[in-house]
C-alpha cells in the first residue's frame, strides 16, 4: 500500500513517526542538568576537585547543551538556538534521527544512490530496512520514483545536497515537492553548503515541520578533528535528540576549541574562496590530461572524475603517496576517482604525476 500522494505539509505530525517509547522516555539526568551555573562549590558530579593531570583544567564535565556555541551560531544561521543541536560529526544526528524514529525489523528509509555512505550504515546497525531509488544519470533526484517507492513504514528520506560523492546540488523544486508530499522527516545534508552560491534549507525550517538539515564544522570551517556537526530542526525534534544523545557527547576541549574558532568567520570565508580558486585551476588542469574522460559539475570541494582505466590510476597515486578517494565501484560512478581539492601546491604535486603516469603508461 502507498502513502497518499498530494498530502499537505500540514499533516505532518511529529509524535506519529516517533517510536513510542522515546515519546515517554524518562532521559538520563546529568549533574549539569539539576544546576546551570558556571559559579559555585560543584561538589555534585564526582569530579576531582583538584583538577587536571594536565596543564588545562578539565576536571569538571561541558556543558551537555553547548549553549555557549548555539548562541554564537544562531545569528551565523540566522535560526534560534532552541533549532540547533551540535553532535559528535553529523554522524551523530544521522543515527539519532534513525534511533528516534525507527523500530528494528519494522520501519523503513529511502536513500538515493550515489550518496553519503552513513545514511545505510547507521540504518543497518539498527536493522533498518533500506529503500534504494537511484539518482538519474546526471544525478538528480528522481522525485516520482522516490515518492513511490514511500509505503506507510517509512520514516525517513535522506537527501544529500550538494552531494557526496557526485559534487551537485540537488533541485530545489524536487526537494519541495518531497518535503510536501511526505509525511516522515526529510533529511537535507548540506555539509558542502559553504561551497555553492544555492541558499541553505535552514531558510525554510519554519515551512516545513518534516524539514532536517544536517551542516558540518568539518569542511568549510577546516575544524574536521573536533568532529562537530550540526543538525537544524523544529525545537520539538531538537528535544528529542537531546533527550537520546550520550550526556556530555562533545567533549570540554573541543568546545572551547570550536568558539575559538567561530570567531574567525571571515577566514572561513576567504578559505572558501581558495578553495573554490583551486577548484576552477584545479578542473582545467584535469580537462587536459587525455587519461581524464569526463569531470562532473560540482558546487563542493573535490571533484568526480572519470578516467580510462582507474584503478591503475588509483594504485599508481598510492604509490606516490598521493591519496584520492576510489569511488569506481559506486552505483553510476564507474571508473571515477574523487579528488579533494588540496592547496596550490598540492594540485600542482597531483597534476605533475598524473602527467608522469600518462608518460609511463605510452611508453608501455
Amino acid at each position: 500500500m502507498r502513502q497518499c500522494r498530494g498530502m499537505s505539509m500540514n499533516t505532518f505530525d511529529l509524535n506519529k513517526i516517533l517510536r513510542p517509547h522515546i515519546i515517554s522516555l524518562a532521559p538520563y539526568s546529568s549533574a549539569r542538568d539539576e544546576y546551570t551555573g558556571h559559579v559555585g562549590v560543584f561538589l555534585d558530579a564526582n569530579e576531582n576537585p583538584y583538577g587536571s593531570v594536565t596543564e588545562e583544567n578539565y576536571n569538571r564535565y561541558p556543558d551537555p547543551y553547548q549553549a555557549e556555541i548555539k548562541q554564537k551560531i544562531a545569528p551565523i544561521k540566522n535560526i534560534n538556538p532552541e533549532h540547533i543541536f551540535l553532535g559528535n560529526g553529523s554522524d551523530e544526528p544521522i543515527d539519532l534521527l534513525v534511533r528516534a524514529t525507527c523500530t528494528p525489523g519494522q520501519d523503513h528509509v529511502i536513500i538515493m544512490p550515489p550518496t553519503y555512505g552513513m545514511y545505510e550504515v547507521s540504518a543497518s546497525i539498527h536493522d533498518v530496512k533500506i529503500d534504494k531509488v537511484s539518482l538519474t544519470t546526471d544525478f538528480q533526484i528522481d522525485t516520482e520514483a522516490v515518492l513511490n517507492a514511500v509505503t506507510p513504514v517509512t520514516k525517513i528520506i535522506w537527501i544529500c545536497s550538494p552531494n557526496n560523492p557526485t559534487g551537485n546540488v540537488m533541485h530545489q523544486e524536487s526537494i519541495r515537492k518531497i518535503l510536501e508530499n511526505f509525511n516522515g522527516l526529510v533529511v537535507v545534508d548540506e555539509a558542502y553548503i559553504d561551497f555553492t552560491d544555492e541558499p541553505s534549507w535552514i531558510q525554510h525550517l519554519g515551512q516545513y515541520p518534516n524539514l532536517v538539515v544536517l551542516q558540518t564544522f568539518s569542511k568549510a570551517w577546516g575544524l574536521a578533528g573536533l568532529r562537530i556537526g550540526m543538525c537544524f530542526a523544529s525545537a520539538g525534534l531538537i528535544r528529542i535528540l537531546n533527550k537520546i544523545k550520550p550526556p556530555y557527547n562533545i567533549s570540554l576541549p573541543a568546545q572551547q576549541a570550536l568558539l575559538e574558532g567561530i570567531r574567525h568567520e571571515d577566514r572561513k570565508k576567504e578559505m572558501v574562496i581558495d578553495i573554490l580558486d583551486q577548484r576552477f585551476l584545479l578542473r582545467n588542469k584535469l580537462e587536459n590530461l587525455p587519461l581524464v574522460i569526463k569531470i562532473y559539475p560540482s558546487d563542493s570541494n573535490f571533484l568526480l572524475v572519470q578516467f580510462e582505466d582507474a584503478k591503475a590510476v588509483m594504485d599508481y597515486l598510492i604509490h606516490e603517496t598521493i591519496i584520492v578517494r576510489d569511488r569506481s565501484r559506486v552505483h553510476l560512478c564507474d571508473g571515477c576517482l574523487r579528488i579533494t581539492v588540496g592547496t596550490g601546491e598540492e594540485n600542482e604535486v597531483l597534476i605533475d604525476s598524473l602527467k608522469k603516469y600518462q608518460q609511463k603508461s605510452v611508453i608501455v
